[in-house]
């Protein structure tokens, strides 16, 4: 493994950390400002937002710098955010600080998935990837229960002094181990932007949106419907969120190799698990021992998708894939900020902690649609494609269909 990939998952460990460590926070956030849960749920919300605008802004401003220098750029802006939050005297601020260190995260994992992709053989480019996603996932591990103990022990404000210290630790990574680059010739913006009337691209992000979006229906609130429905201990939220993190470890890993063989067979399999054990947890929760399972379940199926469903979009807009892949990392989150404020309309209006479960079951139904729609859509593309090829005189019968592109 290149030394390089180990410090994109450095990286990716510490924004992985301020991203899902809210959901182990939030029962202490609420009652730190003297908000509502469903209110304190915008912490994760326009976070989500903030990723979602930030990446395509930040991939722009990273065309000026070499993509080493841009991943330097936006750890430093990571630290700053984060203490930003840490120190918010009050819910405003803290919420502002959630965005600033938010516009770090699409182009950090836009970029980093196309430098973790040139690391490798081509045939070895969603393991790569699934590699520099490990960080995440072992920050749901590590770095979320870790940061729930730090908030029960001496308050929330200390677990994200601790991420600041992360984000650290993670450009100090990228100094030292990313080899340096030479500045690129920027893509003109138009051939940026031309990938995005390829309408598999804009599929491709949809499933994104939908796919992953259902699984923070669900962990948004993982701990009010661990505490109030199931009947665990505040306490016992730590491992929980440990449960989840390992199986989101063990999804991206499987999913990284079997991506790489079978993309759309992958993508259908971790779509029908997720959607599957999004449903049954509404009926688990109220079991502590089924809940644990249930928890692990969506851990491993709902980062399953993140290889085949990220590949996709890089395949499909090979031509020019930098704003496409930090795209599809903003189509993540606004995913994760359309599932967590609709899961929070449904607890206010009064139909329980487990109503987002059901809401996330049928966002990631919905995924499963869209993918099959465009799978047949791409063999219909491919099949037209094949039988002009073969109509015009002198055809090269193995020339690559555009309409394909994969």
């Amino acid at each position: 493994m290149p030394l390089a990939l180990l410090a994109l998952a450095i990286g990716a460990f510490g924004i992985g950390t301020t991203e899902f460590a809210v959901m182990g926070l939030l029962p202490d956030m609420a009652a730190g400002f003297g908000v509502s849960i469903p209110l304190a749920g915008y912490a994760t919300t326009l976070y989500a937002l903030g990723v979602v605008i930030g990446a395509p802004l930040m991939t722009a401003l990273g065309t000026r710098f070499t993509r080493k220098q841009m991943l330097m750029l936006l750890m430093g802006l990571f630290i700053v955010g984060n203490l930003l939050t840490g120190i918010a005297p009050n819910f405003g601020i803290m919420l502002a600080g959630r965005i600033v260190s938010a516009f770090t995260h699409g182009a950090f994992f836009g970029i980093g998935a196309l430098v973790a992709a040139d690391l490798v053989a081509p045939q070895k480019r969603a393991s790569a990837i699934s590699l520099m996603f490990s960080g995440l996932t072992i920050a749901n591990v590590v770095g979320v229960p870790a940061g729930t103990m730090l908030s029960q022990q001496f308050g929330w404000r200390t677990t994200f002094y601790a991420i600041t210290a992360l984000g650290v630790i993670g450009l100090l990574g990228i100094v030292k181990l990313v080899p340096a680059q030479r500045a690129r010739a920027a893509s003109p913006i138009g051939s940026e932007l031309a990938v995005f009337r390829n309408p598999q691209v804009g599929l491709a992000m949809l499933m994104t949106i939908l796919g992953f979006g259902g699984v923070f229906a669900a962990v948004t609130y993982l701990a009010s419907m661990m505490t109030e429905v199931t009947g665990f201990a505040p306490s016992s939220v730590i491992w929980l969120t440990a449960i989840f993190g390992l199986g989101m470890v063990g999804g991206n890993l499987v999913s990284g190799r079997f991506t790489d063989r079978a993309m759309m067979p992958m993508l259908y399999v971790s779509l029908t698990g997720l959607a599957l054990s999004l449903a049954a947890f509404s009926f688990t929760a109220h079991n502590k021992i089924a809940a644990t399972l249930t928890i692990a379940l969506i851990g491993v199926f709902g980062f399953a998708t993140v290889p085949p469903l990220q590949k996709r979009v890089m395949d499909q807009a090979a031509a020019a894939p930098t704003l496409a892949s930090a795209g599809n990392i903003a189509a993540f989150n606004f995913g994760n900020a359309l599932a967590s404020w609709l899961g929070g309309i449904v607890i206010s209006a009064g139909l329980g902690y487990t109503a987002p479960n059901w809401v996330g079951a049928l966002m990631t139904v919905a995924a499963l649609v869209v993918a099959i729609f465009a799978s047949a859509l791409e063999r219909r593309q491919t099949g037209r494609g094949q039988v002009v090829a073969t109509g015009l005189p002198g055809a090269i019968a193995d020339e690559p269909v555009p309409a394909a592109q994969s």
